[in-house]
């Protein structure tokens, strides 16, 4: 598809013309409450599934299969372009939503959707069904403005049911299916943008390491009058572990935690600095007063490119009211690390057991569980598929496209670390969308954007992915 006006038009018309039935099947699946975190809601989640493949069939995919897990299934198809030397891209997004109830503050039912003042309304409509959703226009798009009868690169879909209860068996599908999902390049669809007005393409997102630090002293609670401060505390030795986390620079305190770690360049940190970065409105949306973290950077790189170590929780010996003056028998505190490019899950893994059975003294046996790791991702700017990313969001949108990266985690890490194809992402999401929380809602001139952006991206890619 060359960069004309005819052609933008040719798209754009068929978006707008294909609007009303666009919204009307986005919301015919958001009615499926496909919660994968509720056991009672497995068939729902297996009712998602079907629905999509037979939508993705009913779009022209010669191959829409369900892909069964040991928990909820994942959706697949494929539609090859009838070009032996074509680049090969996989979509990934997926199709299972986080719980809903009216009595979490949602002015509506969750699973009814409503379209108000330009906006959809309906959890998951962001997060992250819109989102699939708009490949299948956009691809229908991109062969009626260019006459093609397959798109111009051999296109796959892989569509998971399990992201929101941390993707437990997605590693396993991805190695169980690689010779299917072998590609040139994956694009995630399950990211977000700036603002409505500040388009960007995400760039990379961080790893994830949890873990949980058990700690046993007495044998029972016993009476601190007694023997308080003659005996290890395990409740005192968590709060000393969560205090060793930082130094006074606020860096991660834990020996070998940067090692790898890939720096900013300077060229990176002018792209951040060139975003409308407001820190006050920054702060109320994380309902929060002032900000705080590793010296020497931005808020905007904190969060986005340099690891981080957090408190999730910590607790240990009496909690009820009143006083009861013991040396409680156990204790626990809660860890999250955040991880950027160059990190190794593994040898953070290490590095916290080792930093823990150095601080704590004799007489404090402690059990350290880590929970499901997720490796950090970062795609270089001159990237040419990212740059193919780019042109097709600048004309869909008609303004420059800038630069950013996600604080948070995702599988887009398995997919790069399993297929050894680059990961891209392109979302039309903006954090007003309300993820996760009550009144979740997707404004619907970003869904049609976004699928005006995936009808030019295929041919672009088709030309200069490579």
């Amino acid at each position: 598809m060359s960069n004309t006006p005819d052609t933008d038009n040719a798209v754009r018309a068929y978006v707008d013309g294909h609007r009303a039935a666009f919204l009307d099947e986005l919301s015919a699946w958001l009615r499926i409450p496909s919660v994968s975190a509720d056991p009672l809601r497995a068939a729902d989640v297996r009712r998602s599934a079907r629905w999509l493949r037979d939508h993705l069939a009913a779009t022209g995919f010669p191959v829409a299969e369900i892909w069964d897990t040991p928990g909820a299934p994942a959706v697949f198809a494929e539609w090859p372009s009838g070009d032996p030397d074509a680049l090969t891209v996989l979509v990934y997004g997926h199709h299972d939503v986080q719980p809903a109830d009216r009595g979490d503050g949602w002015r509506t039912d969750p699973f009814e959707p409503v379209i108000e003042n330009g906006r959809l309304y309906a959890r998951g409509a962001a997060d992250d069904k819109g989102q699939v959703l708009i490949h299948t226009l956009g691809l229908r798009a991109h062969l009626a403005a260019t006459g093609r009868r397959a798109p111009a690169v051999n296109l796959k879909l892989l569509v998971e049911g399990e992201e929101e209860s941390g993707s437990p068996h997605f590693p396993e599908l991805l190695r169980s299916y690689a010779g299917r999902l072998a590609c040139d390049i994956v694009i995630v669809s399950d990211t977000g943008m700036w603002s409505e007005d500040t388009p960007t393409v995400c760039t990379g997102m961080r790893g994830l390491v949890d873990c949980q630090i058990d700690l046993y002293g007495p044998d029972q609670d016993i009476h601190s009058g007694s023997f308080g401060g003659a005996v290890p505390n395990p409740a005192t030795e968590a709060a000393r572990l969560a205090a060793a986390l930082h130094d006074a620079d606020r860096r991660v305190a834990i020996p070998g935690f940067y090692d790898g770690v890939v720096e900013l360049t300077e060229r990176e940190r002018e792209l951040f600095a060139e975003l409308p970065f407001d820190e006050a409105d920054w702060l109320r949306t994380a309902h929060s007063r002032a900000t705080l973290g590793e010296a020497g950077y931005s808020t905007l790189e904190r969060i986005w490119a340099r690891p981080t170590a957090e408190v999730n929780g910590i607790g240990g010996g009496y909690q009820g009211p009143g006083g009861k003056t013991v040396v409680p028998s156990a204790a626990q505190v809660k860890l999250s690390f955040r991880l950027v490019a160059g990190q190794e899950v593994e040898k953070i893994q290490l590095a916290v057991r080792d930093w823990a059975a150095l601080l704590l003294p004799a007489g404090i046996r402690h059990e350290i569980t880590f929970g499901g790791a997720t490796r950090p991702c970062l795609t270089p700017l001159d990237h040419p598929a990212l740059q193919s990313v780019v042109r097709a969001m600048g004309r869909a949108f008609g303004r420059k496209v800038r630069f950013t990266r996600e604080g948070g985690s995702g599988p887009a890490a398995d997919l790069q670390d399993v297929l050894g194809a680059p990961v891209l992402f392109l979302g039309i999401s903006v954090p007003s969308d309300g993820w996760h929380a009550p009144n979740e809602k997707v404004e619907l001139g970003l869904l049609m954007k976004g699928a005006e952006t995936a009808a030019h991206l295929w041919c672009d890619l088709a030309e200069n992915g490579r």
